[in-house]
């Protein structure tokens, strides 16, 4: 079953931190067999929306995206990340 790696950026703290995780991430998780659905900033909010950046990545399952996120290469990347930015980030099984 599809899974979504859904990330919504609370706060970004520093843009070069950002950037150097942005760099070693996307290659992880596409290498992981990821697919980047939609990323940036949303033209509309509703109800207790906020205007946030937000990343949707698809999977194959649960499981390939836990494994995407738990991987050495994805762990690189948040550690490049070092407090860069206050995330929420939440697998969701698809239905």
């Amino acid at each position: 079953m599809t899974a979504y790696w859904i990330s919504l950026y609370r706060e970004i703290t520093d843009e070069a931190k950002l950037a150097a995780y942005a760099q070693l991430a996307g290659p992880a998780i596409e290498g992981a067999g990821g697919t980047f659905l939609a990323r940036g900033l949303p033209e509309e909010t509703y109800e207790a929306g906020e205007a946030t950046r937000s990343v949707l990545i698809s999977f194959e399952s649960v499981d390939a995206a836990r494994a995407a996120h738990d991987s050495p290469a994805y762990q690189a990347a948040l550690a490049a990340l070092d407090g860069g930015a206050v995330r929420d980030l939440r697998i969701v099984p698809g239905v």
